[in-house]
C-alpha cells in the first residue's frame, strides 16, 4: 500500500472513526483502526462489534493494501501534523508516515483478523433529512436509559404511525417523542442511544438526505461519505403512548425562557432533596411558580406570569425539568398535569411535532 492524502481529510476522518475503537476491550484488535485503499479512495474502519463506523476519504493510490493501526495513536498523531499532504507507505506490517517534516512508523496488525459486520442483504431502505433527523434526534435520545439491565430502554424507538416517522425514547421516569415528518416505508426498528450518539456526530449541519438501511438484526446510516453500523436492540418496546395524557385539570402557557430561569434559580436549592421541586400554577394570578427547599442552605420560590387554566401543583426533577425545556424549540411552552400523582406533558404550543412526558415525584 502506497498513497497520499491531505492531513485535513485524514485528521477528519480519523475523528469519525477513533471513538468506536476500545482499548479495553478483550480482542486486541479493536483497538485499532482499518485503513484500506478503495478504488483511489482511502477507507478508515473502526469497530467495538456492536456498531462500526467507515468514512471514505479522497486519496492519491500508487498501490493497493490495508493494515489495522492503533486508533489512539493515530488520531493523535495526524491530528499534531500541520495542514500538509501525508505519504502513507505499508511495509509488512508497518506503516510509514511521512510529511515535509516529521518521519513515523507505526506498528500495525494485519488487516485479516480486523471484524467486519455482517452485511445487510434485502433489507428496507429509506431517506430523511439530515438536518430533521439531528434535531430529532437532540431532542429525543438523551431521555432513554442507561440502564444495561433493561436493556430495551437503553434503545430509542423508530416507527411509523399513521405514515410518519416517529422517535421515542425513555427512561421510565421521561418520555421524548418526535415526529419527523412523512415516511412512505412501514418501519419499527429499535436502535441502541449510544449508536445514535456517535450518528449525532458524523450528521453535519447541512440538510442533506440520510440513507438508511436495515433487516432483523443491523440499521446502516449512510451520511455523505461516512458510513455507521449498529446492531439492533432486540425486545418490545413498552407502548408509551398510553403514557401521554390528552387533557388536564390544571395547564399554564408561558415564555420558554421564563420558565427556565426560575427552573434554574429553584435547581440550586433542590441540590440537597435530589432535584426535587414543586411547581404551583394558580389561576386567579396567572403565575407559575417553584419552589425549593435545602434544609441546610434555606429556601427558594420563583414565579413567572403564565396563561392559567385551573390551580394545582406538582413535584417534580428539577434536572428532567430543565433537559425537556431545553429540548424545547419554540419560544413559548405548555405545561400540563392531572393532579399530583400523573404524569405532566410538556409541549410548544405552536406545534405538535415534539412532545416531553415527566413523571412526578411524591412531594
Amino acid at each position: 500500500m502506497k498513497l497520499q492524502v491531505t492531513q485535513e481529510n485524514l485528521n477528519r476522518a480519523l475523528g469519525s472513526v477513533a471513538r468506536v475503537a476500545n482499548s479495553r476491550n478483550t480482542l486486541p484488535i479493536l483497538a485499532n483502526v482499518l485503513v484500506k485503499t478503495s478504488s483511489n479512495r482511502l477507507s478508515l474502519s473502526a469497530t467495538n462489534l456492536d456498531i462500526a463506523i467507515t468514512h471514505y476519504i479522497g486519496a492519491k493510490v500508487s498501490t493497493e493494501g490495508s493494515i489495522t493501526v492503533p486508533a489512539r495513536l493515530m488520531q493523535d498523531f495526524v491530528n499534531s501534523l500541520p495542514s500538509s499532504v501525508i505519504n502513507l507507505e505499508l511495509e509488512e506490517t508497518k506503516l510509514r508516515v511521512t510529511t515535509d517534516q516529521y518521519r513515523s512508523v507505526v506498528n500495525g496488525i494485519v488487516a485479516d483478523d480486523f471484524p467486519v459486520m455482517p452485511a445487510i442483504t434485502g433489507g428496507k431502505a429509506w431517506t430523511v433529512n439530515g438536518a430533521l433527523l439531528k434535531k430529532g434526534l437532540q431532542q429525543v435520545v438523551f431521555a432513554a436509559s442507561s440502564d444495561e439491565t433493561r436493556p430495551v430502554l437503553t434503545g430509542v424507538l423508530f416507527h411509523t404511525i399513521d405514515n410518519k416517522l416517529v422517535i421515542a425514547a425513555t427512561d421510565s421516569y421521561r418520555l421524548a417523542e418526535k415526529s419527523l415528518g412523512t415516511n412512505k416505508e412501514a418501519i419499527r426498528l429499535l436502535i441502541p442511544a449510544s449508536s445514535l450518539h456517535d450518528l449525532l456526530r458524523i450528521l453535519g449541519d447541512g440538510g442533506d438526505d440520510v440513507s438508511v438501511t436495515h433487516d432483523e438484526q443491523q440499521v446502516l446510516f449512510r451520511v455523505g461519505d461516512v458510513e455507521l453500523v449498529t446492531r439492533l436492540v432486540d425486545g418490545n418496546y413498552p407502548d408509551y403512548q398510553k403514557l401521554i395524557p390528552s387533557g388536564f385539570t390544571s395547564e399554564a402557557t408561558l415564555k420558554r425562557s421564563d420558565f427556565v430561569n426560575v427552573t434554574k434559580v429553584s435547581s440550586l436549592f433542590a441540590r440537597e432533596s435530589a432535584g426535587s421541586v414543586t411547581i404551583e400554577v394558580d389561576e386567579d394570578s396567572g403565575s407559575l411558580s417553584i419552589r425549593s427547599v435545602a434544609s441546610q442552605l434555606g429556601e427558594n420560590t420563583a414565579t413567572a406570569e403564565a396563561k392559567v387554566t385551573g390551580s394545582g401543583s406538582i413535584t417534580l426533577n428539577s434536572r428532567y425539568l430543565l433537559d425537556a425545556l431545553n429540548a424545547l424549540s419554540g419560544d413559548t411552552v405548555s405545561f400540563g398535569f392531572n393532579g399530583k400523582l400523573e404524569p405532566t406533558l410538556l409541549r410548544d404550543p405552536a406545534s405538535d411535532d415534539y412532545r416531553h412526558v415527566i413523571m412526578p415525584l411524591k412531594g
